[in-house]
Parts: C-alpha cells; structure tokens; sequence
C-alpha cells in the first residue's frame, strides 16, 4: 500500500467522521423549528419501524412550529407516539390529518447544557480523528519497514497527514462554535 492510498484512505474516515458529526448538531435542539429534529425518529408504521421523513411530509411552519403531514393517514397515531416516546421532550397536536409540533424557547440553562452535548459530541470527533491518525501513522510505519516506502517519503506522508488532521480539527472547531453561537444567540 502506497502513501496515497493511506492518505486518501484517512481522509476518506475522517469525512464520515464529519458527516456524522455535522448530522449530530443538526438534531441539536435550539429552540427553533427544523425538520432535522425529527425526521430520524422511528414510527411503528405498520409493524416496521420506518423513519419519519418516509413516512411523512415534515416543513417549518414558523420559526417554532413544525408540521407533520403523513403520506398515509394511519400512521398519524404512530408518528404521534414516536415523538412523545422520544427525549425531545415536545407534545405534538393532531387535528385528525397533521401534527402541529409547537417548539418552545429555551431556558438559558438549557442552552448552556445543549452546549456542553455539543462539545461532547465534538470531542467525540476528534477523538475518532486522532484514532484515524494514529492507524494512518502505524500503516506508513508498517509499509516503512516493509520497503514499501523510502524513509524520505515515509517522513512525508507522516508531516501531510499531520497536516490533514489539523485541518479537519480546525473543521470540527468551526462546526461546534456556529452551533454553539446558534444555541447561545436565539
């Protein structure tokens, strides 16, 4: 296995790293409606357990009401228990054909606390980051021993993927601080 491969195979990990991490802070609730916040949650439809957004229509009716609109009208109930089961903490309103779902302000102590989730969610990325560094790491160090790679370019790819590490740190940095400007400013 080349340097290239071993780069392109780290920075591959560490982009669905991010994703996951981005998706994460989407559900981040902040007190302002979006669809994000539900659209994962699971509703018993029909015996299957079916994420919301397949069963549903879900749009942002204000800036804190979120509308459910079910394709089929018999999974009303089941998206109405999925949402009171989940830890959201919301209390969905049916009229019969939609779910109106009233998103309420935070508290300034509640968006401290959904602060701290964030930085722990991004610890969390990073760590898994580093973890991604340290086999990139091993693998040149491996293919160094092997002959696979001359000791110059081992050095190389050593210093590249350092490089690649801080920035992606830096991606993760700039992530948490917007959620965490978007919790603290609403």
């Amino acid at each position: 296995m080349g340097q290239e491969e071993i780069y392109l195979g780290a920075e591959e990990k560490i982009e669905k790293t991010l994703e996951l991490l981005t998706e994460g802070l989407r559900k981040v609730r902040t007190g302002r409606a979006s669809p994000a916040l539900v659209e994962g949650l699971r509703a018993d439809y029909y015996g299957t357990p079916t994420p919301l957004k397949q069963i549903a229509q879900i749009s942002v009716a204000d800036a804190q009401l979120l509308v459910i609109r079910p394709f089929d009208a018999g999974a009303l109930q089941a998206i109405e228990k999925a949402i009171q089961k989940s830890d959201l903490g919301l209390s969905p309103a049916t009229d019969g054909k939609i779910i109106r779902l009233p998103i309420p302000s935070l508290s300034e102590e509640r968006r401290k606390q959904m602060v701290g989730l964030v930085n722990a969610q991004a610890e969390q990325a990073k760590v898994a980051i580093r973890n991604v560094r340290r086999d990139a790491l091993k693998q040149v160090d491996d293919e160094e021993k092997k002959g696979g790679i001359p000791e110059d370019d081992a050095e190389r790819a050593r210093d590249e993927i350092q490089a690649m590490i801080k920035k992606y740190e830096g991606r993760v940095e700039d992530l948490v601080k917007k959620k965490s400007d978007e919790l603290l400013k609403i």
